[in-house]
């Protein structure tokens, strides 16, 4: 592990199919994250897009995806410069729901690039929250 490498777990009150589906289906999520044209599927590459913008966010592969245990993809966004990352979830199974946990790593490691982290640490936060609420609504 390096200090760019963010993990972040929640809990949430629902099976892991259907948390599955919130990761990888356009329609769920374009409620809590950014929407992508098709469904997460293994081997393709994706584009999601701003819910109120439209401009595109974040690209790049699908590598794993083995419902509705764990899906992993390389993630790019503008402000990287071209470098890519990696974005691990993983659901677990636990008594009365989904223990979803996500690792992201590959992340530029510089102090000029430390703001990036932050902002991404940041925003992670507030889409896992967003999911959290949309799964207890």
């Amino acid at each position: 592990m390096t200090a760019t490498t963010l993990r972040k777990s929640i809990m949430l009150a629902a099976p892991r199919e259907k948390v599955w589906d919130f990761l990888t289906q356009p329609e769920h999520l374009a409620k809590w994250f950014h929407a992508p044209k098709t469904p997460l599927t293994e081997g393709m590459a994706f584009e999601m897009f701003g819910a109120q913008s439209g401009d595109k966010m974040i690209w790049g592969n699908v590598r794993i995806a083995r419902a509705p245990e764990y899906l992993e993809y390389t993630f790019t966004i503008s402000p990287m410069g071209g470098a890519v990352s990696v974005v691990k979830w993983q659901l677990e199974a636990v008594e009365g729901g989904t223990r979803l946990s996500l690792e992201h790593e590959g992340l530029p490691e510089s102090a000029e690039a430390f703001g990036l982290l932050m902002a991404l640490d940041k925003g992670w936060d507030g889409h896992l929250g967003d999911l959290r609420d949309l799964m207890h609504a």
